[in-house]
This record gives C-alpha cells, sequence and structure tokens, in this order.
C-alpha cells in the first residue's frame, strides 16, 4: 500500500519537475497537459483496482473473473488501438505491453471459467 502511493508520489513529482518550464507552442502545452491527466487516470485506476481486488473475498473470484471477461476483452482493443496509434515511441511500448497484459487476461479470464464449469458438471460413476 505504502509502495503504492510511494510511486504514485514519485510519479507526480517527475512530471512536475519535467513539464515546468516555458513551453515553445501551444500545440506542446496541451499535449503535456493530455499526458499530466493520462498519467494520473492511469495512477489513479491502478490504486483504486488495487483496493477493490483485494475486499473481494477469494470465493467470488472465479465469478468476477467469468463476468468480467467483455470489459478484459474492451481493454485489449483500446490497447491495440493505442500501441498501433501514431504517437511517440514511448506510448507505443506502453501500448504493447497493455497488450500483452490484456491478452493475458482475457486468456486467463477464459481458462479460470472454464475450470469454474468443469467443477459443476455431474461425473457419471460406474453402474
Amino acid at each position: 500500500m505504502t509502495a503504492l502511493l510511494t510511486a504514485l508520489g514519485a510519479a507526480a513529482a517527475i512530471i512536475a519537475a519535467t513539464s515546468g518550464g516555458a513551453p515553445t507552442a501551444a500545440v506542446s502545452t496541451t499535449l503535456i497537459d493530455a499526458q499530466i491527466v493520462e498519467v494520473y487516470v492511469f495512477l489513479l485506476a491502478a490504486f483504486i483496482g488495487f483496493q477493490i481486488i483485494t475486499k473481494v473475498p477469494p470465493l467470488l473470484h472465479t465469478p468476477l473473473m467469468a463476468a468480467t471477461n467483455a470489459i478484459s476483452a474492451i481493454s485489449l482493443v483500446a490497447s491495440i488501438v493505442i500501441a498501433g496509434a501514431e504517437r511517440p515511441l514511448f506510448i507505443n511500448i506502453m501500448g504493447a505491453v497493455a497488450v500483452a497484459a490484456a491478452t493475458i487476461n482475457v486468456v486467463g479470464g477464459f481458462v479460470i471459467t472454464d475450470r469454474m464449469l468443469k467443477m459443476f458438471k455431474k461425473t457419471e460413476g460406474p453402474k
């Protein structure tokens, strides 16, 4: 918990340090402002997601994974769009990492759902 808050503070300090100074054009100011907002949204989503997941009882993890496969697929499509957009190289690399993470999430969700469904199948015993 404290490590996540420390990372949040460090990221805010880095953003504040790199965005200082006089911008040369209005376009660069808008791009910097947009990147700051994107980083804040990402860090906030990571923090809230961590807090929510740690409070879910283990008994509910499998049904929740089964229900959120569609949301994971939406995040996969969004990460593909970001990875392929004409943006700076760093953003494209982060998009590729997001594609990998979202793919692992979708595949893992389907594997866990399959295992859950196999648990509830009736097994026929010998007659």
